[in-house]
Formats: C-alpha cells, structure tokens, sequence
C-alpha cells in the first residue's frame, strides 16, 4: 500500500514529517494506535496501516532502507516508478500482444509537463510525483498496475494468449480516455477473461455489484469493465467468460470476492497475486473453452482487435 503514487507514505501515516528524529516517530505512532484503534472507535482499515507503517519505519535500520527505496531525504536514484526492466526467462510463456501501461505512462508525462509548464527531465522523481495532482498520480498508479497484472500473467504458459490495452473507442480509432480501452484479454482453457487493472489507492470495499471507497468518488469500475468486454465482443465476435477486476494485494481483505452474475457475465475481484491461479482453474460459473472454439476465439481477437 505505500508503493503506489497514490498511497500516502509510512511518515504521512504516521502524522509526522520525514525529517522528524526516531523518538518523536515512536510518539506519533503510540498516538495514532490509540486514535485509530476499532475498540476505541477508530477505523480498522486505518488502524493496520498505522501497524504497517511502523513496521516500515519503526527501527533505525527499517527506516533507512524505506528511505532509500522511497527516495526520501537522500540522494539515491529510485526506480520505483519507472517501466520495468524485462528480464530474460528462458520458461514458455503466453503469446502476448500490445504494451501494457505504455497509454497511460505516455499520458502521465504529457500532463505532467503541461501541468509543469515545460519539459520534465525525470517525471518520475519521487519528489514530483508527490507533489502532483491526484489525477496525474491515478494515470501513474494504474499504468504500475497494468505492468503488475502483466507480469504476473506472463508466467502462466504457453496454453494461454494475452492482450493488453485494446482499444473500445467508438470511433475504432485510438482511445482518447481510460475508459475507452480495455486493460487485459486473457484466453486459455479455462475461459476468456477481460481483466480490469486499477489501484484506488487504499481498502475498497463492495455494495451492490460495485467497488466502493473513499478514493473512488463517482467511478463505477464494474460498470465501466463490462461495456468494455461487451465492446470488445461486439467487434471481435467472440463471448467472454466472465470479468475480472484485478487490485493490489493490500487493498483487498481477501484473495478472491465473487460479485455474483452481473448482467449475465461472472465477475470477481482479486489479489493481483491471486490472479494466475484463478485463471488457471477457472472463475465459479465460467463457460470453459476449448478445441477448435479456442483457436477460433484467438484468431478472431488477434485479427480485429487495435490497441490504444
């Protein structure tokens, strides 16, 4: 939770500058256990956060390493942010098509420089991302979130295919908004899957079918996921599974939460890092695919679909 641009640090947590010396820390942090604690009416959800940023910089040598990987108050360049690195894997992998997080990092620096008013050398200095708008560091937070989802799927095998940012624009042209792409396709045995990558940077929880949280304001993610796959059908001729709607492994209380059939379409919210094994055995209620209905599904996404 305190690796997205969106989350607010160990320190903010903890109601106290970076700068503040260990003893003065331990006070706040006694402090904030007290005000937050659910037996004294505090907020659960903000309570372990409290626990978790102590725990990151709780001890001289936890904080200098948090420091560190952080960028804060030290001059060590953190790559915490930038586009991953692919590392070479000699393991099969799925067939993959598109770039994923590559629309929205290219959005996030043209904002950010027309929010700067010039050319940004590094728009990814941690210094910068905190200090810019929220809307700035949601496109950064969600492109991380693509590149995670993507990374994790990678490693499911050669039996699956992948796609990533395929383009739902009306116009059948490039996506001029989030909501006009679709952030993963996945094909396998078990099913076809239009997966939704976002980090709403912190806890969500669940009302009628739809995510809910502070951060969200009026966004319907589910909503949103479903014209997207039904998009994606429409042009490709194909029938999905089911919806997925893949979140960082802290902001959910559990691996895996089913949402019911909505619209006649299963839909689940996940771990990120629960997604490779729920694509392997197959969502509850998912029509499985196989034989020549996968090849001829592959074949139909691979020729009709653009990408944003």
């Amino acid at each position: 939770m305190f690796d997205s641009p969106l989350s607010a640090s160990a320190y903010e947590v903890l109601g106290v500058a970076s700068t503040t010396d260990d003893e003065e820390l331990r006070r706040a942090y006694r402090l904030r256990l007290r005000q937050t604690h659910p037996d004294t009416g505090g907020d659960a959800a903000v309570f372990i956060r409290v626990q978790r940023a102590w725990e990151l910089v709780g001890t001289p040598e936890g904080r200098a390493a948090y420091d560190r990987s952080h960028g804060i108050g030290v001059e060590t360049e953190w790559g915490g942010w930038r586009a991953p690195t692919a590392r070479p894997d000699g393991r099969p992998r799925p067939k993959s098509y598109g770039e994923p997080g590559a629309w929205r990092r290219a959005q996030y620096v043209t904002r950010l420089q027309e929010w700067t008013g010039e050319e940004v050398p590094d728009p990814y200095a941690p210094a910068l991302v905190r200090a810019a708008p929220r809307e700035l560091k949601r496109l950064l937070a969600d492109a991380l979130a693509e590149e995670g989802t993507a990374q994790v799927v990678a490693g499911l095998g050669m039996g699956f295919t992948l796609w990533h940012g395929i383009s739902v624009a009306a116009s059948g042209g490039q996506a001029t908004d989030a909501a006009e792409r679709l952030d993963h396709v996945v094909l396998g045995p078990s099913g076809l899957y239009g997966v939704m990558s976002a980090d709403f940077g912190g806890v969500v929880g669940f009302r009628r079918g739809e995510i809910t949280g502070p951060s969200l304001g009026h966004r319907a993610p589910v909503t949103t996921l479903l014209a997207q796959i039904n998009a994606v059908a429409r042009l490709a001729r194909v029938r999905f599974s089911g919806a997925i709607v893949a979140l960082p492994d802290d902001d959910l209380s559990q691996a895996v939460t089913p949402l019911g059939s909505i619209r006649g379409m299963p839909v689940v919210v996940v771990r990120r890092s629960a997604l490779p094994l729920l694509l392997r055995r197959g969502m509850p209620g998912a029509r499985v695919i196989g034989g020549n209905e996968l090849f001829d599904i592959r074949t139909r996404l691979t020729q009709r679909t653009t990408f944003a």
